[in-house]
């Protein structure tokens, strides 16, 4: 596995996220999972600004405008994402991954996968450690089925997490291999 060196410099993600619309413009194209025209994404953070499916045509043209002469360019010119405005096309980029390192969250509630994960780990850990010690409740199950069990959850919430974020993994796979193949060519 080979470390990225490239990775964005928080002072960049900070300046990135200080805007809602551009925090909904990069999560929305994450939803999408692919290419995105500049009218839909346009169309898709209007309806979450309004709360109005279709959305006002003022809004959405306001929306519109601001994308393609403010938030666009600077999330081009970061790496965040690849704008053809020939085809008036967006995807995210390779430092998209960056920026939604500093944004994941599991629920509304704001607890982090990192959290989640530390939490699972000291409640696993707790419970085990009380079973082997002889705690009263505890101590009747077996120390192999509540590894299992923890092992279980860990196990799930990587996946629903991998789920969520199947299109980045995705992405990254594809970058990876092109690269790979790239560099194999040459």
């Amino acid at each position: 596995m080979k470390l990225r060196t490239d990775v964005l410099p928080a002072e960049q993600v900070y300046s990135i996220l200080a805007n809602e619309r551009r925090r909904r413009a990069i999560q929305q194209i994450r939803d999408v999972g692919g290419t995105v025209t500049v009218h839909e994404l346009s169309a898709l953070v209007a309806s979450h600004e309004s709360g109005e499916s279709p959305p006002p045509k003022r809004c959405r043209e306001s929306v519109y405008t601001s994308l393609v002469q403010t938030h666009l360019p600077k999330l081009e010119e970061l790496g965040v994402v690849e704008y053809d405005r020939g085809t008036q096309t967006i995807e995210l980029s390779r430092h998209a991954r960056d920026v939604s390192l500093y944004t994941e969250i599991v629920a509304t509630g704001g607890v982090t996968w990192s959290e989640l994960y530390r939490a699972l780990g000291v409640v696993s850990l707790t419970v085990l450690l009380a079973a082997l010690l002889g705690a009263p409740l505890v101590s009747a199950a077996d120390p192999v089925l509540l590894t299992s069990l923890a092992l279980g959850l860990f196990a799930a919430a990587s996946a629903y997490q991998l789920w969520l974020n199947r299109f980045s993994v995705l992405r990254q796979f594809r970058i990876g291999r092109d690269g790979l193949l790239s560099r194999r060519r040459s």
